[in-house]
């Protein structure tokens, strides 16, 4: 048995922003099928952990007011977005998807950062959206919280941990949401649903307000349909923050004012990582690889084979800081709440503990020298584009919980998190199993600009990120 997707979509974030201002439809319209979207398919997807129907439907009619009586407008206005339950709403109390966090914990703060910054752009949220456990780990059953699915397939992962925000914005429950990266957590769930998922430059958007999992590695973003939609979402979030001792003081730059379509004068360097992909390629993998590379050609890329420094050091620097960072923080709960945490999660926390002060001081060192040679490579080439990953979204049936990192081998996000250069997903079509596959696309620090460029391009040449999930299977793997 099936429920299908309603046919009356919610247009891409950009889409939306336009027919608003040119009064073609309304924010209370563009609520409405998010919620009748999120009435017809939440249940077997799992998006959400909290829904703000009547506070959405009330701001949209605020912003319908503000449209009709010609009053200033944010440049998110009457937008639906949802949120990542690791950062903190003072509408709704903040989990993480666990037992474990004191709600006291979201009611001190309010409303987080990029929240604030996102309804001052009349952004309209409409809850708080699926992760997994503290962001890592793997769909716990056992935990009295929704399992996060596919929106093209529900017997397989929404991938993690931004795992509602990825299927919510793929099923049209909200026209954007807001993820965190910590070794791929907006990239994964991006590109396993079909979608646009930007990780910024470390520093670029203020993470104060969220629950914290690598203190140097965290990173909070945009994720929607496309690399227009992320623009406009960035430039809401982006800036420093007094709040967040990582926030940088770099100023940004005009995201959408950068989208020209042309890409003639930027010379693109790839490495398509099949020697790293050792869970294996999908068989349509290569092609689709292939023919986007084209598509950048296309629109006036100049594409030169290169390899990145130092992949198999940074991916393990990448849990090597992140287990020792997110051990220092869930020490003690550990030890007195150990079964409240799910399988994964605890499993993947106490692994932390064999990180010694040694080891850690010297991932950092050697991150130091990647972070050197990947500056001296982008001084050949502008941006760097690789796989995502090589396979689409696992069977949840496969997942071992007693072996919660066994998904990540042919994905190729974690490298990208300890350099914290921007990386922006991107779908390319449906692997041999009708799950979507991506391209990343990454450029120096704080050059979300040129990512977001190439993105658009390429977006506006292919049509891969307006495919929608037309059917999920009710109920999934059973």
């Amino acid at each position: 048995m099936t429920t299908t997707v309603p046919t009356t979509t919610l247009p891409t974030l950009t889409d939306a922003a336009s027919a608003l201002r040119r009064r073609e439809t309304t924010a209370t319209e563009l609520v409405e099928q998010a919620i009748a979207a999120a009435d017809a398919a939440d249940g077997d997807i799992g998006v959400y952990l909290a829904r703000f129907d009547d506070r959405a439907r009330a701001a949209a009619a605020r912003a319908d007011e503000k449209f009709a009586a010609g009053l200033p407008l944010g440049p998110l206005e009457g937008i639906p977005l949802g949120i990542k339950d690791i950062l903190a709403h003072s509408h709704g109390p903040t989990t993480a998807q666990s037992l474990v966090l004191d709600p006291a914990w979201g009611a001190s703060i309010g409303d987080c950062a990029v929240v604030r910054r996102l309804e001052r752009a009349g952004a309209i949220v409409t809850g708080k959206t699926t992760t997994m456990e503290f962001a890592i780990g793997a769909p716990d059953p056992d935990k009295p919280f929704p399992v996060p699915r596919n929106a093209w397939d529900t017997t397989r992962w929404a991938g993690g941990s931004s795992s509602g925000s990825g299927s919510g914005v793929a099923a049209g429950m909200f026209c954007g949401a807001i993820g965190t990266d910590t070794a791929g957590s907006i990239r994964i769930p991006a590109a396993f649903n079909g979608i646009t998922g930007l990780k910024p430059t470390f520093g670029r958007v203020p993470k104060s307000g969220v629950v914290p999992l690598g203190y140097t590695l965290d990173h909070v973003g945009p994720m929607a349909r496309s690399a227009a939609d992320c623009a406009v979402m960035l430039a809401a979030v982006a800036g420093f923050d007094g709040s967040d001792p990582y926030s940088s003081r770099t100023p940004i730059d005009d995201y959408a004012g950068a989208l020209t379509g042309d890409l003639r004068g930027v010379t693109i360097g790839v490495d398509d990582l099949e020697r790293y992909a050792t869970g294996g390629i999908d068989p349509a993998q290569p092609a689709l690889f292939g023919a986007a590379l084209e598509a950048l050609r296309a629109a006036g890329a100049k594409v030169v084979p290169i390899e990145v420094p130092m992949y198999q050091e940074l991916t393990a620097i990448d849990f090597v800081v992140m287990l020792a960072e997110a051990h220092a923080y869930h020490r003690q709960t550990l030890r007195t709440r150990w079964s409240d945490y799910g399988r994964a999660t605890r499993i993947i926390l106490a692994g932390g503990a064999g990180i010694g002060g040694p080891d850690y001081v010297q991932a950092q060192r050697v991150r130091r020298i990647a972070q050197q040679r990947m500056a001296e490579l982008l001084d050949t080439v502008d941006l760097v584009v690789t796989p995502t990953g090589h396979l689409g979204a696992p069977a949840l049936d496969t997942m071992d919980p007693l072996d919660p990192l066994g998904v990540l081998p042919s994905l190729h996000t974690p490298y990208w998190n300890p350099l914290g250069n921007p990386t922006l997903a991107v779908p390319i079509g449906l692997s041999s199993e009708g799950t979507p596959l991506s391209m990343s696309l990454s450029g120096s620090p704080f050059a979300e600009a040129a990512v977001l460029r190439a993105g658009d391009a390429f977006q506006r040449r292919t049509g891969h990120h307006t495919q929608i999930p037309a059917t999920v299977e009710r109920g999934g793997a059973r």
